[in-house]
């Protein structure tokens, strides 16, 4: 593997992030607590790794400039921007929501799960979304 083959890694990651959250929540709302707690965790994991890897391809790829042209161009920039700043936003929120859980402190695990998985969802899927529409279609 080489740092070329990075940002299709981060997208499978981010992919794989988004599949463990909607099989968490699933679990959690038919009372499977331990396959959530699991499946969350896994997600986390498998979010770290993304964030590892992500830091090591921009390390030493800069940027990479979206080639689309026209209105396509905000259309990605404002996915783009909205991506970084809740993948910026999520990190405390993340953390907060596994400790809570872990302390078996439910009732505000509860209550902190219910806006960090939103911004968790959405930052897995635009990740990929970035991908696919720097890497492959522009």
């Amino acid at each position: 593997m080489s740092v070329s083959d990075l940002p299709a890694l981060n997208a499978t990651l981010n992919g794989l992030s988004f599949i463990l959250l909607s099989l968490g929540v699933t679990f959690i709302k038919q009372g499977k607590r331990e396959a959530h707690k699991r499946t969350m965790l896994a997600a986390l994991g498998s979010s770290t790794l993304f964030l590892i890897s992500y830091v090591i391809y921009h390390l030493n790829v800069l940027s990479k400039p979206f080639m689309g042209q026209g209105a396509i161009r905000y259309v990605y920039y404002t996915i783009l921007i909205t991506h970084v700043i809740l993948a910026i936003v999520i990190v405390p929120l993340v953390i907060t929501t596994t400790l809570r859980g872990l302390r078996s402190d439910f009732a505000r695990h509860r209550k902190i799960a219910k806006i960090t998985f939103p911004l968790w969802m959405y930052v897995s899927v635009t990740g990929v979304v970035i991908y696919v529409m720097l890497y492959q279609v522009y």
